[in-house]
C-alpha cells in the first residue's frame, strides 16, 4: 500500500556531504534517513512550521543518533520563513506537504531561492483522497499540477520515481 521512504529517499540519489532541506519535516521520519544518506559529513536542515511536531523531530532525531540535524521553525509559504540563506542547499525534499500549502508560488519561490543552481527538488504527494485516507479532496494537488507547479517556478522536470499506490514520486532541477 506505501512505500518504504527509505526507498523513496535513495531513489533521490542523495550524495554524502550533500547540505539537504527537508521541508515540512514533521516529526523527522524522512530527516534521519536523509541524514543518513548524507553522511556525517552532511548536513539536513529541518524545517517545520508546527512548534509541537519540532520537539518531536529533534526527539527523534536525539533517539536516532544521528547528529548533522538542524531543527528549525520555519514557515516555508513565505519569503525568507525557511530561515536559509540563498542558495545554501544542495537539494530539497517535499514529502506530502504541497496538499496542505495554501501560498504554493510563494513556497516553490522560497524553496527556489535556497537551492544552489543545479540543485534538486523531490517532490512526494497524494494522488487522490482515497475516501478520506488522504487529504481532503479539494487539497489533493495532482501529479500534472504539482509539476506545473514547479516548471512554471523556475525547474526542470528530470524524472518520475515509485512512491507507493496513493503517492508521485517527481524529481526536478533548479535551472
Amino acid at each position: 500500500m506505501f512505500i518504504d521512504p527509505s526507498h523513496t529517499i535513495t531513489q533521490f540519489d542523495l550524495q554524502s556531504g550533500a547540505r539537504v532541506a527537508d521541508l515540512g519535516a514533521g516529526t523527522g521520519t524522512l530527516t534521519v534517513l536523509i541524514a543518513r544518506a548524507v553522511g556525517e559529513s552532511g548536513k539536513v536542515y529541518a524545517i517545520e512550521v508546527q512548534k509541537n511536531l519540532l520537539d518531536k523531530l529533534k526527539n527523534h532525531t536525539r533517539e536516532e543518533r544521528v547528529n548533522n540535524v538542524e531543527a528549525l521553525w520555519g514557515d516555508i509559504e513565505r519569503p525568507n520563513g525557511t530561515h536559509l540563506g540563498d542558495a545554501m542547499v544542495d537539494a530539497a525534499v517535499v514529502s506530502n506537504v504541497l496538499f496542505q500549502i495554501e501560498h504554493k508560488a510563494e513556497f516553490v519561490a522560497e524553496t527556489k531561492r535556497i537551492l544552489k543552481p543545479g540543485g534538486k527538488v523531490l517532490l512526494v504527494d497524494w494522488t487522490d483522497s482515497f475516501n478520506g485516507m488522504g487529504p481532503h479532496q479539494d487539497h489533493v494537488v495532482t501529479e500534472k499540477a504539482g509539476r506545473e507547479l514547479f516548471e512554471s517556478g523556475g525547474f526542470r522536470f528530470v524524472k518520475k520515481i515509485e512512491a507507493g499506490a496513493h503517492h508521485y514520486g517527481l524529481i526536478f532541477k533548479r535551472t
